[in-house]
């Protein structure tokens, strides 16, 4: 069976002497992991297009449960990630966080956009990457069936209140009045920061982005969001962790 498709290339594993085996984040078939033969090759055609953070197009063949890479063509490098530590590393958590969660044989072209979209901003730096991270955490996990019900308190529905609550284990709200009916630990997100995660998740696809908080609620946006990806999947991530370490206070 033969499938074109375009691609992004989240993650590359070396073998034998020549040869590849990539994850493949594509527009059509969620991500698949294929075989890419003599693509360490710099005189491969399918070397470039192979790489790390690359997106291309993609022919590819299915026989006996494994994809191979017939053809590849680059038609996005992002090169300037490669080039700052810190920004390939939330990258690579981006991708790390999509291979795990977008599903194989599924149409996921609002995925790879959305972290086609997060890529471009994070190189461009046009946005504080604690944004692009939450924005990508957040609305990447509603794509993916994982929506928080961020609407109204839980309890009474009010819609805004100072001691707004984000729960992390069911991804609900309780405003300040109800928060007492319940002893699990929660994160008091308030005005801003319940109004930029609505954002996050409701917002037009194009204007996922398209917000702007302050550095304490921005912080605060990144903390909810992340601890809401752990609560939800069960786990961290290496990525994650690595970026971590190295993040600008």
């Amino acid at each position: 069976m033969k499938i074109v498709t375009d691609g992004l290339v989240i993650r590359e594993q070396s073998i034998k002497e020549s040869d590849k085996v990539v994850t493949i984040l594509t527009r059509d078939n969620g991500v698949v992991t294929a075989y890419a033969s003599g693509a360490k090759n710099i005189k491969n055609a399918k070397s470039t297009a192979t790489g790390l953070l690359t997106y291309s197009q993609f022919v590819l063949y299915k026989s006996r449960e494994r994809y191979v890479v017939d053809e590849a063509h680059a038609k996005e490098v992002f090169i300037a990630l490669r080039n700052d530590i810190e920004k390939l590393a939330l990258a690579q958590y981006f991708c790390e966080l999509a291979g795990n969660i977008v599903p194989e044989g599924e149409p996921s072209e609002q995925q790879l956009r959305l972290t086609l979209n997060s890529l471009f901003l994070l190189s461009k730096g046009q946005k504080p990457s604690s944004l692009v991270k939450a924005a990508f955490e957040l609305r990447l996990l509603t794509l993916c069936g994982f929506m928080p019900n961020l609407v109204c308190c839980c309890e009474c529905a009010v819609y805004e209140h100072e001691g707004m609550t984000f729960f992390t284990d069911d991804g609900t709200l309780l405003c300040g009045d109800c928060r007492g009916m319940t002893k699990k630990p929660g994160i008091v997100t308030g005005l801003g920061v319940t109004a930029a995660m609505r954002h996050c998740v409701y917002a037009d696809f194009d204007k996922v982005f398209a917000f702007t908080v302050s550095q304490s609620s921005l912080s605060l946006l990144e903390k909810a969001s992340e601890d809401y990806v752990k609560a939800t999947l069960g786990r961290s991530f290496n990525t994650l962790d690595f970026y971590k370490t190295i993040k600008t206070p």
